[in-house]
């Protein structure tokens, strides 16, 4: 965290920071999020989900941040959701949580994650909730989910044009992905800039924003899926990362 946070309840920081934000929360939504920063500091003491384990930066380092995307995104029943590299639930469970009738699935390639998101999804008693055991490049070209979301999203996972890579081919044509990036988010746009024409998308909007309680800037990218991925891409599991595009 970049600066210490106010002496607040994880309640108050979140009813504060969401109102900051400019994202209302429904009754019982607060309750949930409570409820899902208790189940992750439970699980964390057993086997390690996420560096951040107090609760104020559960709150604020997690909660808000994912719930900062709907600054530029919205969710619901005609919208199917995927979160590639998902982790303890950020911010594909957020969104779940914001938006309960939306579709939505995490992707993640540790098991033990998904375990804990498969437990979450069953005592905040949400249906709709898909978790998928694989790599982005190897579901990437599996037919029940290439091209098949409206909106996918990915938070902190690598540079831009690898994640281009990655996430682009679960996008529909005319759907969105959304890179939830740190400060020098924006600077990732010029090197991704080939990746992006050639996996069908195009630059839609970028927006910067400071996280509630000073807990640091952000870059939301928004890239329009204008054309189908060809498919020869995503290249086989590990390739993106160590030679990108």
């Amino acid at each position: 965290m970049s600066e210490a946070l106010p002496p607040l309840s994880p309640e108050e920081l979140l009813r504060r920071g969401a109102a900051a934000l400019g994202v209302p929360l429904a009754p019982g939504e607060v309750e949930r999020y409570l409820r899902y920063e208790r189940e992750l500091r439970d699980w964390n003491a057993r086997m390690n989900l996420t560096a951040a384990a107090e609760p104020g930066e559960v709150v604020v380092k997690h909660i808000l941040d994912s719930l900062a995307c709907f600054r530029v995104v919205s969710a619901g029943a005609g919208v199917r959701v995927l979160d590639v590299g998902t982790g303890a639930g950020f911010p594909g469970m957020v969104i779940k949580i914001h938006a309960p009738e939306t579709p939505v699935t995490l992707l993640d390639s540790t098991r033990k994650k998904l375990a804990f998101l498969e437990h979450l999804s069953d005592v905040l008693g949400l249906s709709g909730v898909e978790t998928v055991h694989a790599r982005a490049e190897d579901a990437g070209r599996d037919p029940g989910y290439r091209e098949r979301f409206d909106l996918v999203v990915a938070r902190a996972v690598a540079e831009l044009r690898v994640l281009l890579e990655l996430c682009l081919p679960f996008v529909r044509v005319g759907g969105q992905f959304l890179a939830m990036k740190g400060p020098r988010g924006d600077e990732e746009m010029g090197p991704a800039a080939r990746a992006l024409s050639l996996l069908g998308g195009e630059r839609e909007r970028v927006e910067s924003l400071s996280l509630p309680f000073g807990a640091g800037e952000r870059r939301l990218i928004l890239i329009r899926k204008r054309r189908p991925t060809p498919r020869a891409y995503p290249r086989k599991a590990g390739t993106p990362g160590r030679w990108p595009l």
